[in-house]
């Protein structure tokens, strides 16, 4: 309080004080104004200025008095208050003001154009005296010069910092000289390691939504979680917060989409008691979701807006939700998307699904579907227009189109064409929509067309393969096609071989949908060198043939092919009788034709199902005299899952030639067996009967069979296999004295089929047989 005694007092002896020396002032500064008034005063007199007219607008009333403070009572007492400071102490303390002790005082004012003059005249005079100090020498501080105190200007409001140290003033080293050294830490950063939190993961309340629904919700929480995918730890609290705060939001989704719309999650982070760690005291975190799930939604009512359909009840039987079941997000979808497929199907190409409504009551948890069905026109099929870079014109799709006119329109034909065109290879995009015309087709029925929008692809195609097995050799082989060199689909091909044992150039015209969908003709002009131990020969061939064959894109279920060919051909045999093998010359004439089945699930690499193959050949050869015969050849595949990972496969070939003796037939014309594709663990054409030099010299039956486990993980798979076959001099096989071989293999999947690599060994093997056999191709061996 005391302290607050003596501020008062000092304020008040301050207000004291002021006061009487403004009454001392008071006489000087009423003469200054009265002296500034007259001077203003005469100015305004000098000018003719008429005053401004007053408009009344508003009508004036008689101000009402101020009020005023009321005075004290007469007979009040009011206690004396004795002076702060005396009057004579106040004397003192202020100094004498008069014109003596200073004569501006006695100064008259100056107008106020002399006043702006003399300005004018002050700034002239510095801007000059602002030049000459500027070109005026450099201040220096130890020799070195100092631009910052060359302004010269001795008083400054802001005065110069005074350079005390000459290395301030000296001028910045070039750039390319400057030399920065690293800031060198007294302790290493710490790792990442070291600053992890660690944390856990709690979710209470799902079990009695979980147990209501076909999903695993705990279980697609944890595959969507951000916390779990964390692998419980963090970078700080914020990110564990962060990461808990869109983990509530997920589990408010998935409990909605399973029909808990009213469910409430809550979420918080709990710190444990605090527990001796490798860096110190840490608190055990652990993140914690409550849920509450609530009720669960269901259907009370469905309702669709449509227009009456043909069937009438198409919508409905093909509609998979009903009353009473939950409300589940996935099977309103899934019947959602059912009904736009399914309508296309039969006759409503621009069927058109709208925005659901779904009415919710809080108070029962029933749910009201609305479901607005826009069907369109029912329509069928008109023409065919195509538009675009074109490969081929709109009757060539015609051909591809397994519709025609008046057919009722299906989605599914029309998917089936789309894929035809990609299957030809020559566009890079391609597209086939429905276009409406108004054109009636009468049963209530309109037409539309098809309108193929194509983008042509490059039409040329450089290709290459490689293979290797044991008694084979190496084999290349490079082709260059034009797929569409005579429109439509003319395909021209040249195709090379380079191998250790084979040699071949060869043409290939193919024109593939030759007049119906599906079928191939082709013309083939080849000329082949031979080199293996069970013949050498020079030939030359030609044929043509008509093919209804399978394709990666389009694998048909039935298959046929038909044609004939000539070939000249010279090639050497084993005569027994002289005991040495010579060369002869044959020409065959022959027929083809071979039907197959296939109920497999892939062209390349087959999982389930079976193939059959049969083929008939008949022929005359003339070496001499003309021997007809007939070649006949049976081939059948099974493919069983054992498991999603396992397979078993299983093959049989058996062949025969009728109507000719073993010598009467080209060498080349003659089975054999051994090889990659044949009997593994065996050399290329090596099973058999020999000659005296122990070489094959082939048979009029063939009797083969393979066994093959594969197991695959991912892009890499492992074949077990074991196979069987021999070649026999009859013309029916006796399936005696077959030889084995048995081996393992490594398979690498890719787009186009499995890359293979067998190794082999025959099982009880001979004197000249190799003891390991290797086989590198592309494709599964059957």
């Amino acid at each position: 309080m005391r302290i607050g005694g003596q501020q008062m007092k000092k304020s008040e002896n301050s207000s004291v004080f002021s006061r009487r020396r403004s009454q001392r002032m008071r006489p000087l500064l009423i003469g200054a104004t009265s002296l500034l008034c007259m001077g203003w005063a005469g100015a305004a007199c000098a000018q003719e200025v008429e005053p401004p007219r007053v408009v009344p607008t508003v009508a004036t009333t008689p101000a009402e008095p101020i009020a005023v403070p009321s005075p004290p009572p007469p007979d009040a007492a009011l206690p004396e208050v004795e002076p702060i400071i005396g009057d004579d102490e106040f004397e003192k303390a202020i100094p004498p003001i008069s014109a003596e002790d200073d004569a501006e005082l006695d100064r008259p004012l100056e107008s106020i154009a002399d006043f702006e003059k003399r300005q004018a005249a002050e700034a002239a005079k510095r801007e000059t005296s602002g030049k000459a100090t500027a070109d005026a020498q450099v201040p220096e501080v130890g020799g070195v010069p100092v631009p910052a105190l060359a302004d010269g200007d001795a008083v400054e409001a802001i005065g110069d910092a005074p350079i005390s140290d000459a290395e301030l003033a000296a001028p910045l080293p070039p750039l390319e000289n400057f030399d920065v050294e690293p800031v060198q830490f007294a302790e290493a950063e710490a790792g990442k390691d070291d600053v992890d939190i660690a944390y856990s993961v709690k979710v209470n309340g799902l079990d009695a939504a979980d147990d209501s629904t076909d999903v695993d919700l705990a279980d697609l929480f944890g595959d969507l979680s951000a916390l779990y995918d964390g692998d419980g730890k963090a970078d700080n609290t914020a990110m564990i917060r962060a990461r808990l705060a869109a983990d509530g939001e997920l589990m408010q989704r998935i409990l909605a989409s399973e029909g808990y719309y009213d469910a409430v999650v809550d979420t918080r982070i709990d710190r444990g008691e605090r527990e001796e760690g490798r860096d110190g005291q840490r608190r055990p975190i652990t993140a914690v979701i409550d849920v509450k799930s609530g009720k669960r939604y269901t259907l009370s009512d469905i309702v669709i807006n449509a227009a009456p359909t043909v069937p009438p009840n198409l919508i409905a039987d093909n509609f998979p939700l009903s009353a009473g079941e939950p409300i589940v997000a996935q099977r309103i979808q899934g019947a959602e998307a059912a009904i736009a497929l399914k309508l296309p199907q039969e006759g409503y190409p621009f069927a058109k699904v709208g925005q659901r409504d779904i009415l919710l009551d809080g108070a029962t948890g029933d749910g009201v579907y609305t479901l607005p069905v826009d069907i369109g026109k029912r329509s069928r099929f008109g023409g065919i227009e195509t538009t675009g870079d074109l490969a081929f014109d709109a009757k060539h799709v015609g051909v591809l189109a397994r519709f025609k006119r008046g057919d009722l329109y299906d989605s599914r034909k029309v998917d089936d064409l789309r894929q035809a065109l990609v299957a030809t290879g020559l566009f890079s995009t391609v597209a086939a929509e429905p276009q409406a015309t108004g054109e009636s087709a009468g049963d209530d029925t309109e037409y539309v067309t098809m309108l193929v929008t194509q983008q042509a692809g490059p039409p040329r195609t450089l290709a290459a393969s490689a293979g290797y097995g044991t008694g084979e050799g190496i084999r290349l082989e490079g082709s260059w096609t034009h797929r569409n060199l005579l429109p439509p689909e003319g395909a021209l091909t040249f195709r090379g071989v380079i191998g250790t044992q084979e040699q071949g150039l060869g043409a290939t015209l193919r024109r593939s949908n030759a007049g119906r969908r599906d079928r191939t003709f082709e013309l083939v002009a080849e000329a082949t060198r031979s080199d293996y131990k069970a013949f050498n020969a020079i030939t030359g061939r030609i044929g043509a043939r008509v093919s209804y064959d399978s394709t990666p894109i389009w694998q048909k279920k039935f298959t046929y092919a038909y044609g004939a060919e000539l070939i000249a051909t010279r090639e050497d045999d084993y005569d027994f009788d002289k005991g040495e093998r010579s060369y002869d010359f044959y020409t065959i004439l022959g027929l083809t034709g071979q039907v197959g089945m296939d109920r497999t699930d892939s062209l390349l690499n087959p999982t389930k199902g079976f193939r059959i193959t049969s083929l008939i050949q008949p022929e005359g050869s003339l070496a001499g005299r003309f021997s007809p015969y007939a070649r006949l050849r049976t081939d059948i595949s099974g493919y069983y899952p054992v498991t999603d990972s396992i397979v078993v496969a299983g093959r049989v070939r058996v062949g025969s030639i009728l109507g000719a003796a073993r010598e009467r037939l080209a060498p080349s014309r003659r089975f054999y067996a051994g090889g990659g594709g044949s009997v593994r663990g065996f050399g290329y054409q090596e099973l058999g009967p020999k000659d005296s030099d122990n070489d094959p010299i082939g048979g009029r039956s063939v009797a083969e069979a393979a066994f093959e486990t594969r197991y695959r993980f991912g892009n890499f798979g492992v074949v077990g296999f074991v196979d069987a076959g021999q070649v026999y001099r009859s013309s029916a096989p006796t399936f005696q004295n077959l030889r084995f071989g048995a081996g393992i293999g490594a398979r690498y999947y890719t787009n186009f089929g499995p890359m293979r690599f067998d190794i082999a060994t025959p099982i009880g093997r001979k004197p000249g047989e190799a003891r390991v056999s290797v086989y590198v191709s592309i494709g599964q061996a059957f």
